[in-house]
């Protein structure tokens, strides 16, 4: 009997000593198993960077080559032109120049914004001012990118004060304003809806332009992405990245709607901090709009 319970009981310290060594290996491989998918992550994103990188010197070098040509060649006939009936093909050939120059500027922007959202410099610094003013300034600054004939209307509030970061809110407003011109034909109306309620901020910016095609809406807010059916229009493919960043950093939300060959629309909603004075909505009152032909 005792060299029965002697055997049970180098059989149990056996099971036993068996059961951890199982444990310890099942530890180990899962840990091997993590460290593979870590590795195989680290892999992916640094993959995802040299692509993204390869993209971004092919994408810039090509966006700064054309309108560097275009001055280049615009310069030289502007020197070619000495007489006074020469004067119209001057000031064709210099409008070329500013409009060459107003894009270099707006990829540069693009890219400061990227590097200053990705560097974690960008801080919010709210700032009380006029929404109604807010939005006038923006419209007068963008006005001279738009295509013949196109438009703003202003739905929106009048002498409403707000509280947020207005330079942010600014970078929001002017790449969706500039998506909208792009992306839409001559004479088009752009329409930016301005709404405060409940101590939040609606914006919406509607075109009637191009749209985007149904499988390319996945990809809308990736770096660098542009849908397929504007590859032969000019662009960096940031704009819209840079405004969700920016949505994000003010703990908004964006989101939008789009239909190819009727336009997209596309809604934020901005919580305001405390502060706001005159917390209205709508005023019912009938959209202003300004021409770019009334500027020409």
């Amino acid at each position: 009997t005792e060299r029965l319970a002697s055997v049970v009981n180098q059989l149990l310290a056996t099971n036993k000593k068996l059961e951890k060594e199982i444990s310890e290996r099942k530890e180990a491989e899962e840990a091997l198993r993590k460290s593979e998918a870590e590795l195989k992550e680290l892999l992916e994103k640094e993959k995802e960077l040299n692509e993204l990188k390869s993209r971004f010197v092919s994408m810039a070098s090509h966006e700064f080559r054309t309108p560097l040509s275009t001055i280049l060649s615009s310069v030289e006939l502007v020197e070619a032109y000495h007489k006074t009936e020469h004067q119209p093909n001057r000031e064709k050939h210099i409008a070329r120049i500013k409009k060459s120059v107003n894009h270099l500027t707006s990829i540069l922007n693009d890219f400061l914004s990227l590097s200053r959202l990705e560097e974690g410099y960008v801080q919010i610094q709210p700032d009380t001012f006029s929404l109604d003013a807010f939005c006038e300034d923006v419209f007068e600054q963008f006005r001279d990118q738009l295509r013949p004939g196109q438009h703003f209307v202003h739905h929106g509030t009048t002498d409403v004060e707000i509280t947020t970061d207005k330079k942010c809110l600014q970078h929001i407003l002017i790449n969706l304003l500039s998506n909208a011109s792009k992306y839409s034909g001559n004479n088009a109306p752009i329409h930016c809806t301005t709404r405060v309620e409940n101590n939040r901020l609606h914006l919406t910016i509607r075109d009637e332009g191009m749209g985007i095609p149904e499988q390319d809406q996945k990809h809308l807010f990736t770096r660098f992405f542009r849908a397929h059916n504007v590859e032969n229009i000019k662009g960096t493919g940031l704009g819209l990245y840079i405004v969700r960043r920016y949505v994000k950093l003010l703990k908004g939300e964006i989101r939008f709607e789009s239909e190819v060959g009727r336009g997209t629309v596309f809604y934020v909603e901005i919580p305001l901090t405390s502060g706001l004075q005159s917390a209205g909505a709508d005023t019912g009152q009938q959209p202003s709009q300004t021409t770019n032909n009334e500027q020409k």
